[in-house]
Order: structure tokens, then sequence, then C-alpha cells
């Protein structure tokens, strides 16, 4: 692999030098490699990869757009190449706030408001036709928690439980009146900050798309806690009320749901004990 990676870069960046490739990370479509001068290399594990020639190109160009309008640093495309499943980055340093260290809530929630903010306020002209739009209906994600609240119920301390039971005898939110440009998977996994605990950057747009702005504030909530949410709301500069204060609660629950099953479901213990310790906050 390090040989035909090595080719592959040439072929596009003739005389750059890579140093050490290692491994980063694989995920379920792709499996990413690092050069030691900064490279990520992600390369499609599709057999056909035909197939997802058009994925790499619409996420190049998400990517792009997001370079241009984030207040935080994104991935910097070099070069795609959709025919061979291959898009090449610079790599954006830091490390995932989710590794628990210790952060300045004010001025995080600072920072996560006006990425945010930023984001949402992109005119939906310049994103129709390169992103999806996510429309799935409330219903659907109440019926999704419900299914992993049942693969998960007896890990469960028994207060957590019975609060999760009644959160999924509710009826859902009202769905949301408007979508906006959304990075629709704004987890701490994918928000990097330095050793000082400064954010440095936000990665992995591939679920990029048109969706509620709730949803990207909801996913702080899962992983920061209310205090943290609250305080990157009030930096908020779009539309905010009551029905989206509800939405977003009700989405970090599912999704908080969602993280448990999936852990239980590939052996990730630490990830199980993580995602547990957050019942607490989003399900108070």
């Amino acid at each position: 692999m390090d040989e035909e990676i090595r080719t592959l870069v040439s072929r596009h960046l003739p005389g750059r030098r890579l140093g050490a490739v290692t491994k980063l990370g694989e995920g379920w479509d792709n499996v990413a490699w690092q050069t030691g001068d900064g490279l990520v290399i992600r390369l499609g594990k599709e057999p056909d990869l035909a197939e997802r020639a058009d994925d790499i190109r619409r996420e190049a160009a998400v990517l792009d757009l997001a370079a241009e309008v984030s207040t935080l640093r994104v991935p910097k495309v070099l070069f795609a190449d959709p025919g061979a499943g291959v898009l090449v980055y610079e790599k954006v340093e830091g490390e995932p706030l989710c590794s628990d260290r210790v952060v300045d809530a004010g001025a995080l929630a600072a920072t996560m408001g006006a990425f945010v903010s930023r984001l949402h306020q992109v005119p939906l002209a310049r994103v129709e036709g390169l992103v999806r739009r996510d429309a799935e209906p409330m219903s659907a994600w109440l019926a999704e928690a419900t299914r992993n609240h049942a693969e998960i119920a007896a890990l469960l301390p028994g207060t957590a439980r019975a609060r999760v039971e009644r959160f999924l005898g509710r009826r859902p939110p009202a769905e949301p009146r408007t979508v906006v440009f959304c990075h629709n998977d704004l987890g701490t996994e994918h928000i990097l900050a330095d050793a000082a605990g400064a954010v440095t950057g936000v990665i992995d747009w591939s679920d990029a798309a048109l969706a509620d702005p709730a949803h990207d504030l909801a996913l702080l909530y899962r992983d920061l806690g209310p205090d943290v949410f609250d305080l990157t709301v009030a930096s908020y500069e779009g539309h905010w009320d009551g029905p989206s204060r509800a939405r977003a609660l009700f989405y970090a629950r599912c999704a908080l749901l969602d993280d448990i099953a999936y852990a239980v479901r590939t052996g990730a213990g630490e990830d199980v004990r993580r995602a547990l310790a957050k019942l607490a906050w989003t399900f108070a």
C-alpha cells in the first residue's frame, strides 16, 4: 500500500516528498492514510469505485466551499481522483475534543457559535445540488431511537433507563420549517483542538447537507453538555426559539442512543463507557 500511495501522489503532485506513510483510520466506506509531510490520503473501499466517483467530486466541492466560508480551518483539498476513489487533502493539526481534555467553556462556545452561524448563513443557492437534503421526519428519528434502546436497555442504569423510556413515549417535536447548510455531524470527534484547548479546525464533511440548523447544535449538547450548549446558542446569529431548542434536545437524545448502540455492536468498550457517561446531562 505504501508504494501504491506514493505512485498515486507522485502522479498528481510530482516531486512531493511524503516521508513516512502510516494508517490514520478506517470507516465503513474509506481507509485514511497520513504522510510525514502532512497529507491525508483517503481511499475508497467500494469494489466498484466508479460508483463513488460522483460522491468524491461532490465532497471535494463541499470542502472547497467550506474552506471559503468557515471561520475555522477545514481540510484543504489538493487533488481528487474520482476514478480511483481517492481524495487527498492537507491534514488539519490538532486532536479531537473527545479526548477528554479540559477547555474554556466560554471560549469554546464563542468559537463554535461563530462557526455554526457562518455556516448556516451560506445562501441555499450555493449548495442546492451540491449536498443532499436531509429531511428525515421526526417520527423516523424516534423509531430508530426506540430500536436502539431495545438493544442497549440492559446496559442503562435504572434512573437513566426510566428517563429514556419517558422520552421515547412522548410525541416528537414539530418538524423544522427551514433548512440551512449544515456540517451535519458536528460531534467532538470532528472538532480538533490544540494542546491549550483552542479549537483548530473541523474535519469530516462527508455528511454535510441541507438540514435543520438545530442538528449541528444538538451534537454539541450531546458531547459537551448543557452549559457549553447554552453559551453557544447565546452567540448563535441564526433564528433560535423554543421549538429550536426542543428539536436540538430531541436530536441529541436520539444521537446518543445511536452512539451507544453502535459502540456495543462494534465491541468498542471505551466508546460505550464515554457514551454512557453522557446520559446524565443528555436526558436530564
